[in-house]
């Protein structure tokens, strides 16, 4: 039979059909994303301009359409939210959302790669989407994140990911935002030998002093060759690494510096003029002391040692407390971040950060925008997220208080117009145990734990008993 003899009707049809599918269900899911909402009645808390209260939001699909004391519904589903309080989502700068899971456990942290220098790694790809702490830091009004990569003096680069999504490629938003940097600490240690445990490990203050000086000068080196090879770089000689830094060298991106020290931050921001980067400090410890030098470049910090001790014994309890005020006052740009160990898993406290610094000298104003606005404005995300206006991201959620209340608990959130599940791994363990079945409670309750189900041999003076 010849092949123009055959029967291709049902094929065609069959075909048909699962086109017609297909796109059914694509414009379901449109139609289901795209839907038009007002917001009406919230204590409205733009940010970027007055509190409405109370306001109306209207969102069309993915973005803020109108926002104002009163807003006409113009057929959208109302929903009231009086009584509460409607924000822009949190930001999380300079976190390892996403990268770690448990610290405890190796297999479970990607945040890191071998080497000093490895400008190529990308710690968006490395994000893991079904972290149970993503869930639990949306829980508490995060709807992005900017994931960073560690270990090394220069790390990687980072990008910012929404909370919500089934691939890194659905949650990144932007990619990359910064180039990341650890400046070299400027300590020597004055110990002898013998107050060390490992004694091979002393050097004397001349050979500190000289490992220093090398691993300043191997960062020098390493950024001119970077912009040796943008001048040179042709399409025939394509490195990895060095195309890494060309939005860098290009004034693309900023280069995040990690400097705690005051010595290491006056450092970092001097390095950083002389090769023309755009610089934000990162840690930021004793940043007070530089105040002024920040503010004159318009160099941000993010801060994220709020509740680490003082750096000297001679600093008052509540240095790192007020550290946010006095930056603020000299009129540098202060975003939070969570800091220390458990950084992965404590990011849901992001807002009593922004909370404890205002409870130190922080107008309420500058504390909320540390963990919206100013964060936005720093990842360079400032024209979608970071405050409720017309035309930005619908990345919202709604409290029952002040978020920087500890008290306030989070009762919606939405991330680009759509309403995104609260539940988490500890919202599913609390469900299932209040659930369990009522004879195991009830035999719980006559046998107390500690001497329920224990042998009568172990029980009592029969075992081990001095009396034996």
């Amino acid at each position: 039979m010849s092949p123009s003899n055959i029967n291709t009707t049902p094929m065609t049809a069959i075909a048909s059909m699962k086109t017609i599918n297909s796109l059914l269900i694509l414009l379901l899911a449109f139609s289901a994303r795209a839907e038009r909402v007002l917001l009406r009645g919230a204590t409205v808390h733009t940010v970027s301009g007055q509190t409405l209260a109370p306001g109306d939001v209207l969102v069309d699909g993915k973005k803020i359409v109108e926002v104002a004391a009163t807003v006409e519904p113009k057929g959208a589903r109302i929903i009231d939210l009086k009584g509460q309080h409607l924000y822009p989502g949190l930001i999380a700068a300079d976190t390892t959302l996403g990268l770690i899971e448990i610290s405890g456990v190796a297999a479970t942290r990607d945040s890191a790669e071998v080497g000093q220098f490895t400008p190529d790694v990308r710690s968006w790809i490395a994000v893991n989407p079904d972290s149970e702490l993503i869930p639990v830091a949306r829980a508490n009004g995060i709807t992005h994140a900017q994931p960073v990569p560690s270990g090394g003096i220069v790390p990687g680069l980072s990008g910012v990911i929404a909370l919500a999504g089934w691939t890194t490629e659905e949650m990144t938003i932007r990619k990359p935002v910064a180039m990341h940097l650890t400046w070299p600490s400027m300590d020597l240690d004055t110990r002898a030998r013998e107050q060390l445990r490992d004694k091979s490990a002393w050097k004397s203050l001349d050979d500190q002093a000289k490992d220093r000086r090398a691993r300043l000068k191997d960062i020098d080196e390493f950024f001119a060759q970077a912009k040796a090879y943008a001048k040179s770089r042709t399409d025939k000689s394509i490195i990895p690494a060095w195309e890494a830094m060309l939005p860098l060298v290009r004034g693309e991106i900023p280069i995040m510096i990690r400097a705690n020290d005051a010595r290491q931050i006056r450092a970092a921001v001097k390095w950083a003029d002389t090769n023309g980067f755009y610089a934000v400090i990162v840690g930021g410890q004793e940043a007070a002391e530089v105040a002024d030098l920040l503010a004159s470049k318009k160099i941000p910090v993010i801060y994220d040692t709020l509740f680490e001790f003082p750096s000297s014994d001679a600093d008052s309890y509540d240095t790192q407390f007020k550290t946010p005020a006095i930056l603020h006052r000299a009129g540098v740009k202060v975003v939070f971040s969570e800091g220390g160990r458990f950084e992965a898993s404590m990011v849901r406290n992001l807002p009593y950060n922004a909370a404890q610094a205002m409870a130190f000298g922080l107008p309420a104003d500058e504390a909320l925008k540390g963990i919206t606005l100013y964060a936005a404005q720093v990842l360079g995300v400032d024209e979608r997220l970071g405050s409720i206006d017309a035309g930005k991201e619908a990345s919202l959620f709604v409290s029952d208080g002040d978020i920087l209340d500890i008290r306030s608990k989070v009762k919606r959130v939405w991330i680009a117009g759509e309403e995104v599940s609260l539940a988490t791994r500890h919202t599913r363990l609390y469900e299932k145990y209040r659930a369990r079945p009522a004879s195991t409670a009830a035999q719980d309750s006559h046998n107390p734990v500690g001497t329920a189900s224990v042998p009568a041999s172990q029980n009592g003076k029969a075992v081990g008993s001095a009396s034996q």
